[in-house]
């Protein structure tokens, strides 16, 4: 059995970093179902709140993980945090400013200048 798919998470400073790998070039629904609650449970666990998704490698995603990343961005806002995007591709980029959500989140080129700018 295939081991289950979950991104890698780590604390850079006081941010803590979720990071989607290669194997989520593609966040469909059978991605997220294997990934919603761990990166719901690692959102509402940062200490303090401050998040930033890096989505390099992720080429597509849907609406369904729009509604995980509002519902971070949720908790995240909700304690008083911040939380930010990092290494969109273009298309991930067109979607979000399609949907006005680039106003909502700061979207940053690679992780390190979404950490530099969260700390």
């Amino acid at each position: 059995m295939a081991s289950p798919l979950i991104p890698k998470v780590h604390k850079s400073g006081n941010v803590t970093v979720i990071s989607f790998g290669p194997q989520f070039e593609l966040l469909d629904e059978c991605a997220l179902d294997q990934v919603r609650d761990f990166v719901l449970d690692a959102a509402k666990s940062a200490d303090p709140p401050i998040i930033v998704i890096d989505l390099s490698y992720t080429k597509f995603f849907g609406s369904s993980f729009i509604e995980v990343l509002f519902r971070v961005w949720n908790r995240v806002n909700g304690a008083g945090g911040k939380f930010a995007l990092a290494g969109l591709t273009s298309y991930c980029r067109e979607i979000l400013e399609i949907t006005h959500l680039d106003k909502l989140w700061p979207m940053l080129p690679n992780e390190a200048e979404a950490v530099a700018v969260m700390n």
